[in-house]
């Protein structure tokens, strides 16, 4: 983990929970879940296994991590896209910590403003099925003009697969 976020994740942990940042408890936190991606994804039932944890302080742990979450999207309402920059730099902070594909579509009006983001849908590691019929009733539902579609690679490589490079060509 990034030493600068994991000293910012330990003060904001600690001071929420009322702890040195060198307790046990915080200590034991990072040791068991050392990266980013592991204590955002962590759950309630693994928190609690850690000695110091009850309920209420795992729900409290796991309640700051989605607000922490949350705090990273752009707070601009209807951004405009005008490259796949913008796209990428809206669907990022949604993307960055998760283990399964998300297929999220945003959805445009004719000056190209965000209407809506949604999951179309949430696959596997490696996979998300999407159905072309759950996109367009999305988009017609929204009455959105244009589409941008997105979707994560939790294994961190960006390399088409196999799959998305028929579809891409399909869609020449």
């Amino acid at each position: 983990m990034n030493d600068y976020y994991n000293e910012e994740l330990k003060r904001l942990i600690s001071e929420s929970l009322r702890e040195r940042p060198d307790s046990y408890l915080i200590q034991q936190l990072f040791d068991q879940f050392p990266t980013t991606t592991e204590l955002m994804d962590v759950s309630e039932q693994q928190l609690i296994r850690i000695k110091g944890i009850g309920v209420s302080k795992a729900r409290q742990i796991t309640a700051m991590l989605k607000l922490a979450t949350k705090l990273t999207i752009p707070t601009q309402d209807n951004p405009i896209i005008r490259s796949p920059k913008d796209a990428f730099e809206l669907l990022e902070p949604d993307f960055r910590y998760l283990n399964k594909e998300h297929f999220t579509c945003l959805f445009l009006n004719t000056k190209n403003r965000v209407i809506f983001k949604e999951i179309i849908s949430i696959g596997s590691l490696n996979a998300a099925i999407v159905h072309p019929r759950e996109v367009f009733r999305a988009a017609l539902k929204r009455c959105s003009v244009s589409i941008l579609c997105g979707h994560n690679h939790p294994s961190g490589d960006s390399t088409p697969s196999p799959e998305e490079v028929v579809v891409q060509h399909s869609n020449s």
